[in-house]
């Protein structure tokens, strides 16, 4: 379909797709059998001035929006999910500073961030604390002109790559969620170390790690705006960033497809290729109908946070848990119809569909997203 995109936004298309074929596909399969960091993709995307897509020219960046990134994160994710991964939760740790960072955070952190020379990670999940942000056990307190934080944070994609981490911890408990507060800290910092690198079902390109407080003392000016706003802080920044998970499930599926239409043109059985079988037709079929509906839903979507909408809960959360579904339906027919070659590591469809998996899980699982939505109808019925 044609989506009236701007020069600008094919562009970027072109670009990424241009990088995710000619940098990402040769080594998908080495990044993920080794489990190996992609720095040297992340480069490449840094000379491309991809980390800027969304930041102000201010501060370097290009000033684009959700749209744009979305669209960059869906030709990433349709090479690789691990990979895009890394770029997109550099884009979720930054919102937090883009959306509550006084002027002279924004100056300090966001021009290096824009020209990729800093990675950056978001740090909310805990043991006890996932779809439960009221479960946040993790502390900051306040003494003289310095914040000490103790816990940890678990599953941080980014972690112990990413320089600059933006971190959600409760400065009064008495308050719950509402007594949360988010910080920025930079790798370094004393009292502020890493857990093991986790090892993955999928997406094993992108770092997952624990990131450890112990005593860890930061300025009292890395508080992101002020106490208190860490539960606000984290639902704007989530609001904005799942249109971007959205995108990761509209490229793997649109990956698995195009590789299942590939195949099913070349398997011959009973002397005809497979994909002139109705049974293989009608699964094509749906996968193709399917992937067109859930980017139509997140290009929308995102344009509806481009024009500056405040309230986008609702939209965010019906983008992310329609597109990771499908992902998740549509990667593995994939592998069905290419039947035991899709099993096989030889074939990229079975990466594809572990990866996947991930989607309906992080961000907020997509049973929680429901919840958001049905939430969101409650409220709108109200005030009719």
């Amino acid at each position: 379909m044609d989506y009236f995109l701007t020069e600008e936004q094919v562009m970027i298309r072109e670009l990424t797709r241009q990088i995710a074929e000619e940098k990402v596909v040769p080594v998908r399969e080495e990044l993920d059998e080794k489990e190996e960091f992609p720095w040297g993709i992340m480069e490449v995307l840094a000379q491309s001035d991809l980390f800027g897509l969304f930041i102000p020219e201010e501060y370097g960046g290009l000033e684009k929006g959700c749209l744009e990134l979305c669209i960059a994160v869906e030709e990433l994710s349709r090479a690789c999910l691990g990979v895009a991964t890394t770029y997109a939760a550099n884009a979720l740790g930054t919102y937090p500073i883009l959306l509550f960072g006084s002027d002279e955070q924004k100056k300090k952190y966001l021009p290096e961030i824009a020209a990729g020379k800093r990675l950056v990670a978001f740090g909310l999940t805990e043991a006890n604390a996932g779809s439960d942000a009221g479960g946040i056990q993790t502390t900051a307190k306040l003494d003289g002109n310095e914040y000490v934080l103790n816990g940890t944070k678990q599953w941080i994609t980014n972690g112990g790559e990413a320089e600059i981490y933006t971190i959600i911890a409760i400065t009064d408990k008495s308050k719950g969620a509402r007594g949360a507060s988010g910080f920025i800290i930079e790798k370094g910092t004393p009292g502020f170390n890493f857990g093991k690198k986790e090892k993955k079902m999928g997406i094993r390109a992108s770092a997952t790690r624990e990131l450890i407080f112990d005593n860890c003392r930061i300025p009292r000016e890395n508080i992101l705006s002020k106490e208190g706003m860490g539960f606000i802080l984290t639902m704007k920044t989530l609001d904005n960033s799942r249109p971007g998970v959205g995108a990761q499930g509209v490229g793997v599926a649109q990956g698995a497809f195009e590789e299942a239409v590939k195949f099913a043109r070349q398997r011959v059985q009973f002397g005809h290729p497979i994909i002139s079988f109705q049974a293989v037709q009608h699964m094509l079929a749906d996968m193709a109908t399917e992937i067109e509906a859930a980017r139509a839903l997140v290009y929308s979507t995102a344009r509806y946070i481009d024009s500056g909408a405040k309230e986008v809960t609702k939209e965010s959360a019906m983008a992310k848990v329609f597109a990771t579904d499908m992902a998740m339906r549509v990667t593995t027919n994939a592998v069905q119809v290419m039947g035991g070659s899709g099993y096989m590591r030889e074939y990229p469809v079975e990466k594809m569909m572990r990866d996947a998996k991930i989607l309906q899980i992080y961000e907020g699982t997509n049973q929680i997203q429901r919840n958001v939505i049905g939430l969101s109808l409650i409220k709108e019925a109200a005030k009719k």
